[in-house]
């Protein structure tokens, strides 16, 4: 296996011929799928206000005497005021209150644009670059942040980016494709907006991580022909511009000294304001101003050194503030030198456990919760189950760390640096790969002990992502960070003792891969799961001693990208759909087959094995080469027919898949399937204007039938089986003689095309429903028009007799279904449907109707009327077909959902259909317990369910 070759194995193609069958019975469900805005929410991974609001809330708001110096500066000015002035460019050493000089241009431009006015003729967008933070650390992340809040403020904009999602679809997040969508979007934008004025701030861009020279290519060089867009950015000093700067670009240094006055004057004011807070300084004016100019004095011009001394100042007692402030060193760096030492001064638990918490602070791909921390970090059970305890170690590790709302942060990015570049040897000492592997271990013990089936009780297999909520306690919560990135982990410890055969990741992917999988989906994280699985292969490729464990992988990896799409929106589908739908000899499959429903009777044939190119499942079975346009059971149930565009008709048997026969002789599409009721003969309609009638044992043509000007639609047996009525876009119905082909009698009246054509269980009449919005019943035998059923909005699809004749069902595209008097024409229920359905029969007590959503019970009917229309005067028959009030149906059994994603039960989502399973057409057994279903590519799927009362 290479490395391109196990990438390349996801994706859908078309596979023909294919027949797959199970016999299954659904536990209950209760879902509600609802829709978002994709294409608004690829934007909305983050909002820039809630980063700013956090920064306000971890370092302070910013303080107007500290940066309104920046304000009157001329080069601000020239760029505020000037058209010509595009960019200005604030650079300056760590903690020299760069970002508390971009909040407080915010807060000042913000007013000027008129934020809170839509209308407004300025608008402002920003972001705030953290290179701890992934999703803040990226250019894909900055334009996809800084398109959001413009759409948000001109929503009309949105129109934009919607129109080029149109044209590639969702950009995936870090390809180079991504980068030119975005940016071809972003300058779109910005033309569409010309001439409103936009100011753009991009703040800290140095911790943009990920492209950051392709995202100062674009500011310096991309945005040029947009005088009406301005920009200001911040970094610092190290990083540098690979074009020369023009004219309409200029940058403002923070260590200049024309600066240096303006900057020690914002320092003094930050230091008053923040040592006015000191306890330890009240009532004591003398302290406080030795205070205030020993750390004016200090400071050279660092924001950050001040906050990190007030910090330490606010647990010293009063009378050794001044010791502490003379011996505290100058500059971050001493600073931070420091605190290490102070941290290796304690005694030696206290400092093992320091060392540990800033390790794994250090090297996490993301900031850690406190229990997240207390796991991956490798401290001792009764201090990482605990929060509070590890609040104490973080705060006993320096001032490196601080936290929020129970998640832990660097105090700034200084301090990271410092931590891996200075003092490596201190919390390190075993070294940074040994600290990896600890944490790829604890992350692996920790999902070993959490991870389970329903880990949020969602109950049904088809609760929607949406709708699943964390409970009380989270039992994700210690390990949400260990679910993403322990692979990441293993990869940077250097030591793949654990990818080896029955090692420690097979021993993981053997017991826990599923419930793993569901984690992720709960987590939202099902794409970093991929990847993860692909690092995995990556890591085991061309390595000794784990064939096995590459092929467990190499199928891994395809069982989640072939079932994505129902993982991801319905976390249980893990136990359901990606099972039923993966081959026989998935491995996953094989590991996992006690986790399946309880109510599963028989496996789905599925074939041995996954397809090279798409991760489909195979089938040996022949099947049709074209879409199936048409399904049905035999009314013994037994077999099943199905039509399709490949000009053929197929029976099939119902309980085992085969393919009987294999009927030729169409010259088009074949549109319609029928199985007489003695499931001898079946007949069938076409594009080239023929009904044929088989035998359904021999698959003998045993009649063509011709006499219709345009195609056959639909055909349908009488039930004593010695008729076939068919409907044509002709406009007319024609019964004929199925044993003799003879056309007995064409039904016209309609004025638009038919429908669909059906006979009365006694066979003495017809009923048809037209695209005129009116149902028709027929003498079958004379041919007469009996009656004209009137109250559809829209197109009639299918009309059915119920069993004792004496009523007629009718739905429309008006998402309604009418059930009538067959009698008097009386109108006895409307029942809204909410959704266009495609099957329709009465049971055998009329007292239920199935449909392809599921089995609609049928409550309080009047009793039929015997009397004939002919005995009521025009004006009480006129009353009887007026509409019944609408009732909304209360549905049984199984079907189809409307957008054919999902077999329901009782009309909920219950298993979720991959792509290349979503049918055509669908049918439902006579029982209610068979379901069978036409694809487009070929397949036909038959589904049997046990009875509901079975467990």
């Amino acid at each position: 296996m290479n490395s391109q070759q196990f990438d390349n194995n996801g994706g859908n193609v078309q596979v023909q011929g294919k027949v797959e069958h199970a016999i299954i019975q659904a536990p209950s469900i209760n879902q509600d799928r609802q829709s978002k805005d994709r294409c608004f929410d690829y934007f909305a991974v983050t909002d820039p206000r809630d980063v700013k609001m956090t920064i306000h809330q971890t370092r302070g708001a910013a303080l107007k005497k500290s940066y309104d110096w920046i304000l009157r500066h001329p080069q601000f000015q020239h760029w505020r005021n000037n058209n010509n002035s595009q960019v200005l460019w604030i650079k300056g050493d760590p903690g020299k209150g760069k970002t508390m000089l971009l909040c407080g241009i915010i807060d000042e431009l913000g007013p000027t644009t008129k934020l809170a006015d839509r209308q407004a003729r300025k608008f402002l967008s920003f972001f705030f670059c953290q290179a701890t933070v992934p999703k803040l650390s990226n250019a894909h992340a900055v334009l996809r942040g800084l398109i959001y809040m413009l759409v948000d403020r001109k929503p009309s904009l949105l129109s934009i980016i919607r129109e080029k999602f149109k044209e590639i679809g969702e950009p995936r997040f870090g390809d180079a494709e991504a980068w030119a969508a975005l940016c071809v979007m972003f300058l779109n934008i910005l033309r569409e907006a010309s001439p409103d004025k936009i100011y753009i701030v991009v703040d800290a861009l140095d911790e943009c991580v990920q492209d950051q020279d392709k995202l100062l290519q674009f500011i310096l060089q991309g945005t040029k022909e947009f005088p009406h867009v301005k920009w200001i950015i911040s970094s610092r000093n190290h990083v540098e511009h690979r074009t020369r700067l023009n004219d309409s670009q200029s940058i403002l240094s923070l260590e200049l000294q024309e600066n240096a006055e303006s900057v020690s004057v914002a320092i003094g004011a930050y230091i008053s304001d923040r040592i006015a807070e000191l306890e330890s300084l009240q009532n004591d004016d003398a302290l406080l101003e030795h205070v205030r100019q020993t750390l004016q004095k200090k400071a050279e011009g660092t924001f950050l050194w001040v906050a990190l001394v007030v910090q330490e100042l606010q647990h010293v007692d009063s009378w050794d503030v001044e010791q502490v402030v003379d011996d505290v060193p100058t500059g971050l760096d001493y600073l931070y030198a420091r605190m290490i030492d102070q941290i290796e001064q304690t005694a030696p638990r206290s400092r093992e456990y320091c060392q540990l918490v800033l390790s794994a602070a250090t090297l996490a791909y993301r900031p850690l919760q406190l229990l997240e921390l207390g796991v991956v970090s490798g401290l001792p059970n009764k201090i990482a189950g605990n929060a509070n305890n590890i609040k104490t170690i973080v705060k006993r590790s320096g001032s490196f760390l601080t936290i929020r709302d129970k998640t832990i942060y660097f105090v700034h990015q200084s301090a990271k640096d410092y931590l891996i570049e200075k003092a490596g040897p201190s919390i390190f000492p075993s070294g940074s790969t040994a600290a990896h592997g600890r944490m790829f271990t604890k992350s692996l013990q920790v999902m070993d002990k959490v991870l389970r089936r329903d880990m949020y009780s969602l109950g049904a297999l088809g609760t929607p992502i949406n709708q699943a909520q964390p409970p009380e306690p989270d039992p994700l919560a210690v390990a949400r960070y260990s679910c993403v990135y322990w692979v990441d982990h293993l990869d940077q410890s250097g030591s793949y003792e654990a990818l080896q055969d029955a090692g420690t990741v097979d021993a993981f992917l053997r017991t826990r891969c599923l419930y793993w999988l569901e984690a992720l989906s709960l987590l939202r994280s099902v794409t970093d799961g991929i990847m993860s699985v692909h690092k995995l292969g990556a890591l085991i490729q061309g390595r000794s001693g784990v064939a096995g464990l590459q092929d467990l992988v190499q199928d891994t990896y395809r069982f989640i990208r072939y079932h994505r799409g129902a993982i991801e929106n319905s976390p249980l589908q893990a136990y359901g759909s990606a099972l039923v739908f993966s081959p026989r000899q998935s491995m996953t499959k094989q590991l996992f087959q006690q986790e399946w429903p309880n109510n599963i009777a028989i496996a789905p044939a599925m074939g041995d094995d996954w397809d090279a190119h798409t991760g489909a499942c195979l089938q040996t079975l022949e099947g049709h080469d074209d879409w199936v346009t048409s399904v049905v059971f035999s009314h013994d149930s037994s077999r099943v027919a199905s039509g399709s565009d490949d000009r053929t008709i197929k029976i099939w048997d119902a309980h085992t898949g085969a393919c009987l026969q294999t009927l030729e002789g169409h010259d088009k599409w074949v549109r319609s399937v029928v199985s007489s009721h003695d499931s001898r003969r079946v007949a069938s309609g076409s594009d080239d204007r023929t009904i044929k009638i088989w035998d359904a044992h021999t698959g003998a043509c045993l009649k063509t039938l011709e006499g219709h000007d345009s195609r056959v639609t639909s055909v349908v047996f009488s039930h004593d089986s010695s008729r076939v009525a068919s409907r044509s876009d002709d406009e007319t119905i024609k019964i004929w003689d199925a044993h003799t082909g003879a056309c007995l009698q064409t039904l016209e009246g309609h004025d638009s095309n038919v429908r669909s054509v059906v006979f009365s269980h006694d066979s003495s009449r017809v009923a048809s429903g037209s695209s005129d919005e009116t149902i028709k019943t027929w003498d079958a035998h004379t041919g007469a028009c009996l009656q004209t059923l009137e109250g559809h909005d829209n197109w009639v699809t299918a009309v059915v007799f119920s069993h004792d004749s004496s009523r007629v069902a009718s739905r429309s595209d008006d998402e309604t279904i009418k059930i009538w008097d067959a009698h008097t024409g009386a109108c006895l229920q409307m029942l809204s449907i909410g959704s266009a359905v495609n099957n329709l029969s009465f049971d055998a007590t009329g007292s239920s109707l199935h449909t392809n959503i599921g089995i609609v019970a049928l409550y309080d009917l009047p009793t039929p009327s015997p009397t004939t229309p002919t005995d009521i005067a025009a004006s009480e028959l006129q009353s009887l077909r007026a509409s019944q009030p609408s009732q909304s149906p209360e549905y049984q059994g199984y079907g189809i959902s409307p957008d054919r994603f999902w077999i329901t039960r009782r009309s909920q989502n219950w298993l979720w259909l991959p792509p290349t399973y979503r049918p055509i057409c669908s049918a439902v057994g006579q029982s209610g317990l068979a379901l069978v279903l036409g694809c487009q590519s070929g397949r036909v799927l038959i589904f049997g369910f046990a009875p509901e009362d079975s467990n």
